[in-house]
C-alpha cells in the first residue's frame, strides 16, 4: 500500500511563523492546478502499481480549491492510479473556508478526513501567529462540519507561543475534548530562518519562544490527553481509538508515497526526490513534459537514521529486527548509544520493540540524534 501527497501551494495571507512552500496570490492557481494534472499522467508509474491507501491534500491552504479542480484531480488519480475503496482521503482547511456551501461541496466528494487549521481558540494567539481566521470561527467551524457528516477530523494545535498562558492552553485542549475532535495534531512554536516570525524576534518586537514553558505545555498535553482517552500515537498526534491518521503513520512506518505539486517530497524505498518549490517553473516544466526535481539516492545510513527517526517518535518504536537487518556493524552502533537511555528510563525495550518513555518523549530529537549513524 503506497500514499500520494498534493501540495496545493496557496494562502489568503501569510502566518508569521510559517516556512512551508506557499503564495499569497492566487492568480496562477488555475495554471497550477492545469499543471499538477499533466504531473499526474508524468508520475504515474513512480509508485509501480502499488494500490493507493491515502491521499491528502496538504499546502498552503487545499480548501481554497473550487468544486471543478477538486472534481478535475480526482478523476486524473482515478484514471492513473489503483485507489483503494476504502482509502484515507484527507484535506487541509482553514476555519474561515469551512462555510455551509464549501463544506457540502468537500462532503459530496471522494473527501472523507479533514485536517483544519485551528491552531488556538485564543484570539490573542490567532493575532500573534497572523492568521486568517478569529476564534469564533474555530468553534464554529467545527460545529458545521460535525454536523454535516465529517466525523473523521483532525485539528492542529500551536503551543508554546509568547501569547499563551498556561490557562489558556489547558482551555484549548479542554475545548478541543469537549468538541468530541477525535484526532489532535500538536506542535510546539518553532521560529524557523527567514520567517516573519524571525524578524520579530530578531528586531526585538515579539518575544522568543521559552523552551521551558514550551516543555511544560507538552506535558500538561500529554496528560490531558491521556485522562480523555487519546493516545498518544506519535510525538505530534493524539487519537482515539481508531482515528489515528494512515497516511502520516505510513510515512513514519516506511511506506512508498508520491508527492505531487511544487515542493512535494516523494519516497520509494531506495531514494526521496523533491519538485522544486517555485509555483512559475513548475508549471513551465510541466507544460513541457519535464518534471523538475532534485534526488538522493539512499545509502545504508541514511535509511537506518530515517527508521530511528521516524520510529522513535511513534508508539510501535525501533524494531530490533531492522536494525539487526542493517548489519553488525550498524546493530553495534545502535545498542551502544542507546543503552545510556535505557539506563536513564527515557527509553525502554517491549517485545523486541525500542520505545520513549513519557521522558524520554520530552527529548525525542536529542535521542534520535545521539543514535544516527555518519555515512561510511
Amino acid at each position: 500500500m503506497a500514499g500520494i501527497y498534493l501540495h496545493i501551494p496557496f494562502c489568503k495571507q501569510a502566518c508569521h511563523y510559517c516556512n512551508f512552500h506557499f503564495s499569497t496570490s492566487l492568480k496562477l492557481k488555475t495554471s497550477l492546478v492545469e499543471a499538477l494534472l499533466k504531473e499526474i499522467e508524468l508520475q504515474k508509474d513512480y509508485l509501480q502499481g502499488q494500490k493507493i491507501e491515502t491521499v491528502y491534500f496538504g499546502g498552503g491552504t487545499p480548501s481554497l480549491l473550487d468544486e471543478n479542480e477538486l472534481d478535475a484531480i480526482f478523476k486524473k488519480l482515478d484514471l492513473h492510479f489503483d485507489i483503494h475503496p476504502d482509502a484515507e482521503i484527507t484535506l487541509e482547511a482553514n476555519p474561515d473556508d469551512l462555510k455551509p456551501d464549501k463544506i457540502q461541496i468537500l462532503k459530496d466528494s471522494p473527501v472523507n478526513r479533514l485536517s483544519i487549521g485551528i491552531q488556538s481558540f485564543s484570539e490573542e494567539d490567532l493575532k500573534f501567529m497572523n492568521r486568517a481566521h478569529n476564534a469564533k470561527e474555530a468553534i464554529e467551524c467545527l460545529e458545521l462540519v460535525k454536523k454535516a457528516g465529517f466525523d473523521n477530523l483532525t485539528i492542529d494545535l500551536i503551543y508554546g507561543t509568547p501569547t499563551m498562558s498556561d490557562a489558556q492552553w489547558e482551555e484549548n485542549i479542554q475545548t478541543s475534548i469537549d468538541l468530541d475532535i477525535n484526532h489532535l495534531s500538536c506542535y510546539c512554536l518553532t521560529v524557523e530562518p527567514q520567517t516573519a516570525l524571525d524578524h520579530f524576534i530578531k528586531k526585538g518586537k515579539a518575544e522568543p519562544v521559552d523552551d521551558a514553558n514550551a516543555a511544560y505545555h507538552f506535558q500538561v498535553l500529554m496528560e490531558k490527553t491521556a485522562q480523555a482517552g487519546y493516545e498518544h500515537y506519535e510525538i505530534s498526534n493524539f487519537a482515539k481509538q481508531g482515528w489515528h491518521s494512515r497516511h502520516n503513520s505510513n510515512y513514519w512506518k516506511g511506506a512508498h508515497y508520491l508527492g505531487l505539486g511544487p515542493g512535494a517530497h516523494s519516497f520509494n524505498g531506495t531514494s526521496r526526490q523533491w519538485n522544486l518549490p517555485n509555483n512559475p517553473k513548475y508549471i513551465a516544466a510541466i507544460g513541457k513534459g519535464e518534471l523538475l526535481f532534485e534526488k538522493e539516492d539512499l545509502s545504508r545510513e541514511n535509511l537506518y537514521n530515517e527508521l530511528v527517526m521516524t520510529g522513535l517518535r511513534t508508539i510501535w518504536g525501533v524494531e530490533k529486527e531492522k536494525i539487526i537487518a542493517f548489519g553488525p556493524d550498524i546493530l553495534e552502533h545502535f545498542q551502544k548509544n542507546i543503552h545510556p537511555f535505557m539506563a536513564s528510563g527515557d527509553v525502554k525495550e517491549q517485545e523486541g520493540n525500542f520505545i520513549l518513555t513519557p521522558s524520554g518523549k520530552l527529548m525525542a530529537d536529542r535521542i534520535a540524534m545521539e543514535l544516527f549513524m555518519d555515512e561510511a
